[in-house]
């Protein structure tokens, strides 16, 4: 039986790769973006892979219900079944708290949060039926690790993993996993468009703290590693028989989170407060 797959936020970046991913292994990918005229590097990536026959692209915007309801009855229709979800979907909003308009932090809560929450509810009762089922949340090392300036993507990221970790108990008898996949810095567009959206005022209380965090958030993506090896590992995971929650990945994920769970707090926070000034 052929498995299908719902993937929001496929037109670049981690969810484009994980649709070609899965759609070489045989998985009949539905691969959603907000805005279909984003959708030609999707198509090439999929011809050089000869994928395309297995890719459906579908209009999604994970903020609009009626969206997600026609995406999801229409996948139902066609296929009779949704075997795997991977939200995807996401935006990151900058800025040290106080400089931060309200508007954006309930943007970005409405993409990272509530948009994955939403969707999620619509695919769950189709996965309860047939008593199987995989929801992989793309969350981040920030939603175990809050850096200063990021506030609002490490509460939404933070926020995903309270949700998440909730979910897989609550389906669990259903026979339906929920996992966890924690990027660190990777080679994808969201945080170059994240820091040209950054508020950055010169007269600013913030204005030089927030420069030297913008450094490090730079110098973090030059260094960063193929995004390639996060879609490789949600491509291993659809097929895992057992897979745990959490899984960080990248480099320093693992060691920073285990130095913030093992190190006294003043240590740690020394460290943070070090590599951002």
């Amino acid at each position: 039986m052929e498995r299908i797959a719902i993937i929001t936020g496929t037109s670049s970046g981690f969810g484009l790769l994980t649709a070609i991913e899965l759609a070489r292994k045989g998985i009949r990918v539905v691969a959603t973006m907000r805005d279909l005229a984003r959708a030609g590097e999707l198509r090439e990536h999929a011809e050089r892979a000869g994928v395309s026959e297995r890719i459906e692209i579908r209009r999604l915007d994970v903020t609009d219900p009626q969206s997600i309801e026609q995406v999801v009855d229409e996948v139902v229709r066609v296929h009779g079944r949704i075997d795997i979800l991977v939200n995807n979907a996401g935006l990151a909003v900058g800025g040290y708290v106080e400089d931060v308009p309200m508007e954006d932090w309930r943007r970005q809560m409405e993409t990272n949060f509530f948009g994955l929450v939403a969707i999620t509810k619509s695919v769950i009762p189709i996965m309860r039926r047939q008593q199987s089922g995989r929801i992989i949340n793309i969350g981040s090392i920030s939603g175990r690790i809050a850096f200063p300036g990021y506030a609002p993507y490490a509460a939404s990221k933070y926020a995903v993993e309270g949700f998440s970790e909730s979910l897989r108990h609550e389906l669990a008898p259903f026979h339906i996993s929920v996992v966890l996949v924690e990027p660190g810095a990777y080679r994808t567009s969201i945080w170059g468009k994240g820091l040209a959206q950054i508020p950055a005022a010169d007269d600013s209380p913030y204005a030089q703290r927030m420069r030297a965090v913008m450094n490090y958030s730079r110098r973090a993506a030059e260094t960063a590693p193929d995004p390639q090896q996060v879609a490789d590992l949600i491509g291993w995971l659809v097929h895992h028989p057992s897979p745990r929650l959490r899984y960080p990945i990248g480099q320093g994920s693992r060691l920073a989170v285990w130095g913030k769970a093992l190190l006294p707090w003043k240590w740690f926070e020394r460290i943070v407060e070090r590599a951002t000034r």
